[in-house]
Formats: structure tokens, C-alpha cells, sequence
């Protein structure tokens, strides 16, 4: 019982960073229909930003908020230079797009940054643990799971009381009847992929943190592509929920099945769960149901 809670709540902890890059999945595709496979470039993107900047002398919060900053810049003009064309064409045709940006940032990263493994030094989190009884709980994981919550509860905040946000959900809704009352689209697309680098960004920060900053976390940063798709494609709860989940399902199976298996069941297992629950539920636990009429 001790090693299922110990599995669990590491489990929770990174899920809850996987829940805050998820909300970037979910936003663009709510805002255009995009499902975003350069998600997981944009989380090593913002895990090498964060760390020049901290390697600059810059405390760790401070580097954080200047991810945020950049991130935000990279993704209005990522919008503008690559996808604003791209309004009105077939889904397809913007999701291959996505997957050309996903090898140009890739090249991009290593022509800057190299291939090899960077850490945080000095550490940005103490490595002295927090013992509950005799739960160990890593101060990395601790603090990168408040970073995450805090993170999370701005961004839905955002969405739910600010007059953008509230654009943004009226237009992932209902696109023409948002258009008739004045919100351009263009606003809102920029304003998607500005947030999405910002919250890829800051995952790939704490999760370079605890991993250490290689090309390694942008393949974490797809990981998060079955908390997406079990939460729900166009639910804000789903992204969270799901994020939880694969952070938890991911960590037992590391725990319980690594030892009987030559490895890597980790890293699967949340893509069998994926298929499992989309035999029995297709549009995720939280995603809506699309009703069409003819």
C-alpha cells in the first residue's frame, strides 16, 4: 500500500504538468479544429529557454516569467507567419503544417542548444525530501505540482471571467455567430497559439527540472497527447483530468510493470489506455458529442 501511494501522488505531481501542457492541445483545437503535433517542440522549446535564462543569472521564477513572455511572442508569431494563411483550408492541411514546424523547431533547438543533456545548476529545488510517515516526496515534484496548479488556476480564470477569454470560448462554440458579434478570428487564433507556447513552455520547464533538458522531454511533451484524447479533444476539465490520469496510470505501470517486462511499458501503457477508452467512450470522458444534421 505504501508503494501505491508513493506511485500515485508522484503520479498526480507530474500529471499535473502534463494537465498544463494538455490545455495547449485543447485550446487550439477547440479555437480551429488543429490537432497540434508540434506540441511536444514547443515544451522543449520552453524547457531550453527557461534554462538559458536561468543560467543567465536570472532566479527561476523570473526565468519562468520571461518563458511566458517569449513563448508568447514565438506563438503570435508562429500564427502570423505560418498559419494565418491557412484560415479556411482543409483541417488536414494545417495539422501537416504542424508537423513540418515540429521538425523545423527540432532543427532549430539542436542548431542552438546541441543534443546533449542540461541540468539546472545550481538546482532550482532543494534535494533533501519531504517525508509523510514513509511516503517520500521529492521537492521537485512538489513544487513543480504547486507550479502547475498555480499555472492552471490562472488559465482557467482567464477563460472564465476575462472578456478575451470569454471570446475565445464563444469562438471555439460558434464560429459565424461569434464573427457576428464582432470577434475577429484572427485575434483569436494568435491568441491560442500565443497561450499554448506559454503553457508548453512552462511544462518543459518543470519537467527539465526533474528529467534534466535533452530532446528526450519533447517526446514527453507528445506523451501528452493521450491525457488530449482520454480527457476529451475539446474539454478544458478533460485536459486536466486526463493529464492526472496518465501521470498516475503512467507511474503505476512503471512501478508494478517495468520489473516483469526488458522496459518501456511506461511510455505505452497510456496510449493502450487511450485506445481502451475510445473503444467504449470515442469523443474522450469530457468531450462533446458532435451531432450533425442533414
Amino acid at each position: 500500500m505504501e508503494i501505491f501511494l508513493q506511485l500515485v501522488l508522484t503520479g498526480i505531481m507530474v500529471g499535473s504538468i502534463y494537465a498544463l501542457v494538455a490545455l495547449g492541445w485543447v485550446l487550439i483545437y477547440k479555437c480551429s479544429g488543429v490537432l497540434n503535433l508540434a506540441m511536444g517542440e514547443l515544451t522543449l522549446i520552453g524547457a531550453y529557454v527557461s534554462l538559458t535564462f536561468y543560467q543567465w543569472g536570472l532566479p527561476f521564477p523570473l526565468a519562468l516569467l520571461a518563458t511566458l513572455i517569449i513563448g508568447a511572442i514565438l506563438g503570435i508569431l508562429t500564427e502570423r507567419i505560418f498559419l494565418r494563411r491557412l484560415i479556411g483550408e482543409p483541417v488536414l492541411t494545417v495539422i501537416m503544417v504542424t508537423v513540418g514546424l515540429s521538425f523545423f523547431f527540432r532543427g532549430i533547438i539542436e542548431l542552438i542548444w546541441g543534443t546533449d543533456t542540461r541540468v539546472f545548476h545550481p538546482p532550482v529545488f532543494p534535494y533533501e525530501p519531504i517525508r509523510l510517515g514513509s511516503i517520500v516526496i521529492g521537492q521537485v515534484y512538489l513544487w513543480s505540482f504547486i507550479a502547475a496548479l498555480a499555472l492552471l488556476g490562472i488559465l482557467v480564470a482567464f477563460f472564465r471571467y476575462t472578456r478575451w477569454g470569454l471570446a475565445m470560448q464563444a469562438m471555439a462554440d460558434d464560429e459565424m455567430a461569434a464573427m457576428a458579434l464582432g470577434i475577429s478570428p484572427k485575434f483569436v487564433y494568435a491568441a491560442a497559439w500565443a497561450i499554448a507556447f506559454m503553457a508548453a513552455g512552462v511544462g518543459g520547464s518543470l519537467l527539465g527540472n526533474i528529467n534534466g533538458v535533452n530532446i528526450s522531454v519533447g517526446y514527453l511533451g507528445l506523451l501528452v497527447l493521450p491525457a488530449v484524447v482520454l480527457g476529451g479533444l475539446n474539454s478544458v476539465p478533460g485536459a486536466i483530468v486526463g493529464g492526472i490520469l496518465i501521470g498516475i496510470l503512467q507511474n503505476l505501470a512503471g512501478g508494478y510493470l517495468d520489473r516483469f517486462t526488458p522496459g518501456g511499458v511506461k511510455e505505452i501503457f497510456p496510449f493502450a489506455v487511450m485506445t481502451l477508452v475510445l473503444l467504449i467512450k470515442p469523443y474522450g470522458l469530457f468531450g462533446w458529442v458532435r451531432i450533425e444534421r442533414v
